[in-house]
This record gives C-alpha cells, structure tokens and sequence, in this order.
C-alpha cells in the first residue's frame, strides 16, 4: 500500500513492483481484524469472491473448507460481536484463505491476544501453514494443462502425467486454475528405437499366448529401447525383464496374466554358489529366502527399467486358483511385479490389478520410483498388498491411488533370519500425495521388518474407508535389528477410517508360533537378540473424521518400550454410528469402541494441540510410561 523508493518487489521470480495491490496475489490479515459488524461470518468470509462476482456454489464450498479448517463451521451464522477475540483472528484468516493467494500478510495478529490465546492461536497459525501449503491427493481447485499452447487435458489431483511426447523435444507447460497459473519448461529423454510389440508377432485377442512373442521382443530390443503395446489383451505366462528397456502400455493395453497355474515356473530362492562363493537370491515371500512361482513380470539383479503408460498389468487372479486354494500350493504365489536386487526402476500411469499376491515386491532394490499409479483388487482378495518394497534404499510412491483386499503399502526388511544375515534395513522411503481407498491399512511399516525402519516420511495423503491408517507391527522374535527410528507421518487427512494411528508389538499373524506364549505373554521377558526395538515416531497434522475404534492405540513390550510417540496437531472426530472392532491384532484382542488416545509402554509421549471429538471415556489414556507432555489437548462430545 506504500510506494517502493528503491529496489524491486518479486512474487515467486516475477517483478510485481509496479503491479496494482489488488492483482498481486497478497491477502492481508489486520491486526484489529477489520471486520463488517453488521455482516454474519460467512457473509465476511464470501466478501471478497462476492465481489469477484464467483459463482454461488463456488463461494459457498470455499468457505465451508475455510471454516472447517478454522474450526469455525458452527459460528457461520453468528455475528462478529458473539465471538472471542481468538474467533475473530479466525475469521479474518479465513476470509484471506477462501482467496487462496500466494502469500499472507499478517500485520501483528497476535497482540490483541491474552497470553494463553497467543499461544493457541500461534499453533493454528503455524498448522494453517502447513495445511495450506500442503494439500493431499486432491488439488485446491480443478485446473487445466497446456501443452505448448494446446489444452491437453483437466484434473482436480496434485500429481497429474502426460505421456505420447517425442523424445528429445523441448515442450513448454502450463497449467491454469481460477486462482493459479503456472510454466515450466522441460525436454524429454531420448531412446535408441521404439518398436512395436504386434511387429513380433503378438496377436493381443486376449485368446492367444503372446507370451513367445513378447518375450523375444524383450530379449532382442537394442538398449534403451522403447517397446510398444498398442491397445489390445495380451495373453501371457511369466515374462523376464532385462536392463536399459522401457516397456509402454498404452491406453487399452492389457498385459494380461494366465489363469492356469501349471504354467508358471517355480524359481528357486536361494542358489549356492559352485565354487563355494556368497549364495545368490532369486525368490522370496513374506521376508523368507524361498522357491515362489515366477512373476508375471519379473526382473533380476538388472537396471534402468521402466513401465509407463496408461494401460493394465492385470494378474487375472480372480479367473485362476491363485485366490481360492494358495494354502494347498507346494510354493508360494507369484507376485504380480517382481524386482530383485535391481536399481533404477520406474513405474509411471500404469493400472495394475488382481495379482495373485502382492501386487509390486522391490526386493533388495535401489532407487525405486512409483508415480501416479492406480492399484484394485477386491476387498476380499487374499493378501492383494499393492506395494510391499522389502529392504530397499530409495523407494519414492508419489500420487499412486489404492483400493486392494490387504495392506495399500506395507515396508518389510525381512523376519529375524534374513535381518540378521543380510541386515539390510528399509532406507529412505517417501509417501506422498497418495489416496487410499479400502485396505487392512493404508501406510504399514512390518509386521516383516527384522533389518527396520529408517528415513520415512509419509506425507499429504488421503485416506478414507481403510481399517487402520497409519499402522506399525511387529512382535517378539523379529530380532535385534528390527530398530524403527526417524519416521514422521504429517498432513494427512483421513474418512471413515477405524483407526487412524495403530502401533502393535504384539503382532500374531504370518509366523508358525503367533499363538505361542512368547508372543503373548504380557509379562517383562529378558531383552535379548531377538527383541525389536522401537524409536521416534511423528504423527503431525492430521485431520480425521468418522474414526470408530480408536483414535490412537500404541501398544509396546514392557522389556522394550517405544522410544517416543509424538502427537502433534491433530483432530480426531469419532462417528457417532462407531461400531465395536479390535484397534490391533493380537492374540486375545479385545473390541474397542470410540477409544480415545491410547498409548502403554512408551517412554515418552508427547501430545501437542490434539483435539478428541466423541470418545467415550478419557480422551487419553497414557500407561507405564516415563514421561508424560500434554500441551492443548481437547476433549468434545460429538
């Protein structure tokens, strides 16, 4: 509102020196408030798009979110004299969030404020800024994509790709919404050649084996070559990938598995070496070394691969026995991706679905990056987990989406055998602008995890309709290498999830002795080298509704304690329609109904501006701990 004497004024690399206040994208939060006493809060709210002259409906869901994440939804029809001065603030921040600018000016907004209401409103302000500028799966708005100056498509997802471009081709993007612009320039790989799958002799009538055909294609295709699947089913036993191969489905493409189980080789999953050298691996299922059926696609100890494409890699698992009568195999099941000890694999757009087991296994593997995948399977699909990396460095699932039979994503590092042996822990793994829908659990850290955790972060994700959302389980016997530390779980929104938070030592499922003592005794048993050990966990920014079991259910060993359990900005709304379930599984496991936070055998917890919407009983219930910090806890009724 001053003039500038000197220098220049950027927004984001752009000069807006000379640019009018009004067009600059800034919204301006005063420190009296100003607001129109004479208006009701949402008539303030809708002030300034009333003026933009939006359209109705419009207004009217912009505001309703602005006060949702104000805590504001019940003071709509008040006026702005019925509220507290800490209201107040809110709604003069709401009224700048329902614009949605680039930035937020705020002229003092805390000293009109007592001290106790300084502190509260400090903490909203700070979560308002992460949850502003971390949105999840869906975007703020829908927009539109341009390629050098054409539309080529609209979306309303934070992670959005565009495939069919030329290599090495300079491109320009941009993408428009009714509150955003933004550019940038890129220029696409090259390849050697890209050939097409039907000039080897595929026929894709879903009738005939292409198995043959692809098959040589893929042993023949020059490195860093493209292979093309136009649309078509392509009917195929397992398949063995190599290095340097890009495989792309197109649009209608279905790589589709065979039903007949007699037609899959078994590999073996360990080797020993001839001259007496170190054994080489091959297969695996639930964290053991051993014989499984090989994957539909399959790739050992090679590099630089790629999947893309908007296509299918469809298991056929529901036209086969893979489902109904895996406990009488002499093997384990195929996956439906299998990665062993690769580097450098891409999985970009591709639908994947029905797999006879785990939809994608990365195995011992380097540098995984999953982007913009969609996986199903129905919800009683036996153990249909959609990615299930296991003891790999470098895992990135960014704006996948997730509706399976089992866990969504489920991190492994090995049970104790493969944990001591090869104590290869699961490394730096990224969570990020996911949506699940339906599953056991949406982010899973074991129950198979004898190397650990280390270096995660699941962030800005979507979960709505799964058992559990964000879940850790182990259990006695997984080992001294089993150490989980260093994982942060932050801006996530969750709808009709169970049990939003799960952490369970007391895991009874995938081991021959689960109902054995040692597994359930609640007694202080010696520590000793196959004892887990659990560390630092994070949830912050979370925001979920319709929960109906438990908000939060940590459950430790009394031998070996979390390390700490840190709640941080959190809203748990409970359902009032909340039925009976068991928050973990464990033996003996009791049905909990609208349990608050619940945490037992963690050293030291830590609960920071976490409101409790409907539990029944104390909204926290904290036993054999070491030290207890509660700053804003909330409890309401529903």
């Amino acid at each position: 509102m001053e003039d500038i004497t000197a220098g220049h004024l950027l927004l984001d690399g752009k000069d807006i020196t000379q640019t009018p206040a009004k067009d600059r994208d800034m919204a301006m939060v005063f420190q009296n408030y100003a607001l129109y006493g004479h208006m009701t809060i949402y008539e303030n709210m809708a002030f300034s798009l009333t003026l933009r002259k939006e359209n109705p409906n419009v207004i009217h869901k912009k505001v309703l979110a602005a006060a949702e994440i104000l805590g504001l939804t019940t003071q709509l029809n008040k006026k702005p004299s019925q509220l507290s001065g800490g209201q107040r603030q809110r709604v003069a921040m709401g009224r700048s969030i329902v614009r949605n600018p680039k930035v937020f000016l705020f002229d003092e907004p805390l000293s009109n404020l007592d001290a106790k209401l300084r502190g509260a409103t400090r903490r909203e302000i700070l979560l308002l800024h992460k949850r502003l500028k971390a949105t999840i799966y869906y975007a703020p708005e829908a927009y539109r994509v341009y390629l050098n100056g054409e539309q080529v498509r609209e979306g309303d997802s934070n992670v959005f790709s565009l495939f069919g471009l030329t290599p090495e081709t300079d491109y320009a993007l941009r993408v428009e919404g009714a509150s955003v612009r933004e550019e940038c320039a890129f220029r696409t790989n090259g390849e050697t050649c890209a050939l097409n799958i039907r000039d080897f002799g595929a026929a894709g009538d879903g009738r005939t084996d292409d198995t043959d055909a692809i098959q040589f294609a893929v042993s023949s295709l020059p490195p860093d070559g493209r292979l093309y699947f136009p649309p078509g089913r392509y009917l195929s036993r397992p398949l063995s990938l190599k290095s340097r191969i890009t495989i792309e489905l197109a649009e209608g493409a279905v790589l589709l598995g065979c039903p007949d189980r007699e037609r899959y080789p078994v590999v073996p999953g360990v080797v020993r070496d001839m001259d007496g050298g170190p054994e080489a691996h091959f297969g695996g299922f639930e964290s053991e070394a051993r014989p499984m059926y090989q994957s539909l696609l399959t790739a050992q100890y090679a590099r630089d691969i790629k999947i893309v494409g908007l296509g299918t890699v469809d298991g056929n698992g529901r036209n086969s026995d893979f489902w109904t009568k895996y406990r009488e195999f002499p093997t384990a099941r195929p996956r439906l991706l299998f990665f062993n000890r690769c580097e450098n694999v891409t999985l970009h757009g591709v639908h994947i679905c029905d797999s006879p087991s785990w939809q994608v296994h990365p195995y011992y593997s380097k540098n995984v990056g999953m982007y913009d995948l969609r996986f199903s399977a129905p919800k009683d699909s036996p153990n249909t987990d959609a990615i299930d990396p296991e003891s790999c460095d470098g895992v990135d699932i960014i704006g996948c989406r997730f509706a399976v039979g089992d866990d969504c994503i489920a991190i492994k590092s090995g049970k104790i055998a493969l944990g001591s042996t090869l104590n290869t822990p699961a490394d730096r793994h990224t969570i990020r602008n996911c949506l699940m829908e339906f599953g056991h659990g949406a982010a899973v850290l074991g129950s198979e995890i004898g190397a650990g955790v280390r270096n995660l972060n699941v962030s800005r994700c979507f979960f709505r309709g799964t058992d559990r959302g964000l879940r850790i389980k182990s259990r006695r016997g997984r080992g001294k290498n089993c150490v989980i530390d260093g994982v942060a779980f932050e801006n996530i929104r969750m709808e009709g999830v169970l049990t939003p938070i799960a952490i369970n030592l007391w895991y009874n499922c995938c081991d021959p002795d689960r109902e054995s003592e040692y597994v359930w005794s609640r007694e202080k048993l010696p520590a000793d080298d196959r004892t887990p050990r659990m560390g630092r966990f994070l949830f912050r920014g979370l925001d979920c509704v319709g929960a109906e079991v438990a908000a939060c259910y940590a459950d430790g060993l009394p031998e070996a304690p979390i390390e700490e359990v840190t709640l941080e900005n959190i809203r748990v709304r409970f359902s009032p329609d909340a039925k009976p379930g068991v928050p973990i599984m464990e033996n003996f496991a009791k049905k909990r109904c609208r349990l608050g936070l619940y945490l037992n055998n963690v050293r030291r917890v830590r609960v920071r501006n976490v409101t409790i919407e409907g539990a029944e009983g104390d909204g926290l219930i904290v036993n054999h701990y070491e030290e207890l910090e509660t700053d804003g806890l909330t409890e309401k009724p529903l």
